[in-house]
């Protein structure tokens, strides 16, 4: 996977650790999310191709729709972390930001209109949300040429268009290129309980 900017941020001067127990805790915490997101895009990535192969990409759409948020369900259920997918052009309203992962977006967003590459795009913190640490991180999706066949402007056929508005009346996420910043990986771990 790619690199990962690694950021701490901890909320009050209580939580302070030495740099080097805190740089040592980044670096397991990014690690394992980085497997977490493998396997979930990955399993994902088969699952659309293997759809689009049995009945093109209409029949993608219910992968999307249903199986994404089983595996995501299923890798977050196995590992103690809530994992899970959005973007700044939702399709799917469940899968709206939370407050760290809409800020990382806006901040991915400009330096993708900088010339960054949202293959290089991610943002990982350790904040505290009501009274606990939580480690978070979000990592940006480019748009692939399987993508465009339902996240894409001229590409996206009738049938693939009929079959969104049927299953996402507000749909957002459409005109996409590919290689732009099409969403966000999202995960995040309560490190306290």
């Amino acid at each position: 996977m790619r690199r990962f900017a690694m950021v701490v941020a901890l909320g009050c001067a209580g939580l302070a650790a030495p740099a080097l127990a805190a740089d040592d805790e980044m670096t397991a915490l990014v690690d394992e999310a980085k497997g977490l997101m493998g396997s979930f895009g990955g399993t994902l990535k088969d699952e659309l191709m293997a759809a689009v192969k049995a009945g093109g990409p209409v029949n993608a759409i219910g992968v999307c729709n249903e199986v994404a948020p089983e595996i995501a369900a299923s890798v977050s259920e196995g590992s103690g972390w809530n994992v899970g997918r959005s973007s700044h052009r939702l399709r799917n309203p469940d899968n709206a930001p939370d407050a760290f992962t809409a800020a990382a977006i806006a901040e991915f967003l400009e330096r993708e209109a900088a010339g960054e590459k949202p293959d290089d795009l991610a943002k990982a913190a350790i904040v505290e949300e009501d009274g606990k640490r939580v480690f978070h991180i979000v990592k940006a999706i480019p748009t692939g040429d399987l993508c465009v066949n339902c996240h894409g402007g001229d590409e996206v056929t009738a049938e693939v268009e009929a079959k969104l508005a049927q299953l996402y009346p507000d749909d957002e996420a459409r005109g996409f290129s590919v290689g732009q910043m099409r969403g966000v990986f999202t995960l995040s771990k309560v490190l306290d309980d």
